[in-house]
């Protein structure tokens, strides 16, 4: 038994390394979106169960727009890494443009969050109202604060 759990141990070792070297030190960030990807589209396949509405072709699209929301991310942080670089390169101050990538996972992370607990109400799951109006409140803050300098600030 302590063979195999040294095994188990030094394997979880090696991944959660393996992430922070690939994804950094807020790797566990996209671990968590990994996880609610799956049990968003878990929790939606239940709910379309219990209803009676379960469809593969709609568990498809769903799973694939799970993927594309990876693709935005990676984008998103692409973009926000290069313009900051090229600012600097070039003596324009884009060094703001970093946060987009953390904006657009931190808006993912909300929605994917409150698709769950909305899934989960709708099977009959007794969800605290607080949990649901925090999110909303993290989710109109992280919007507020990504359209600062945009149409949205009254300029």
């Amino acid at each position: 038994m302590t063979g195999a759990f040294c095994k188990v141990n030094m394997i979880g070792g090696a991944l959660l390394a393996a992430m922070a070297a690939a994804l950094g030190k807020y790797w566990f960030l996209f671990a968590g979106f990994l996880a609610f990807n799956l049990i968003d589209w878990l929790t939606g396949w239940a709910k379309s169960r219990m209803k009676g509405e379960s469809c593969s072709k709609v568990g498809a699209i769903g799973a694939m727009k799970k993927v594309w929301y990876w693709v935005v991310i990676a984008i998103a942080f692409y973009i926000g890494y290069s313009f900051a670089q090229m600012g600097e390169t070039i003596g324009v101050g884009l060094g703001f443009m970093q946060f987009i990538g953390w904006f657009v996972l931190a808006n993912y992370l909300v929605n994917e969050i409150r698709s769950i607990l909305e899934n989960m109400v709708e099977m009959g799951v007794n969800v605290p109202p607080m949990l649901i109006k925090g999110l909303k409140i993290a989710a109109e803050r992280i919007d507020a604060a990504a359209s600062i300098g945009g149409e949205d600030d009254g300029k």
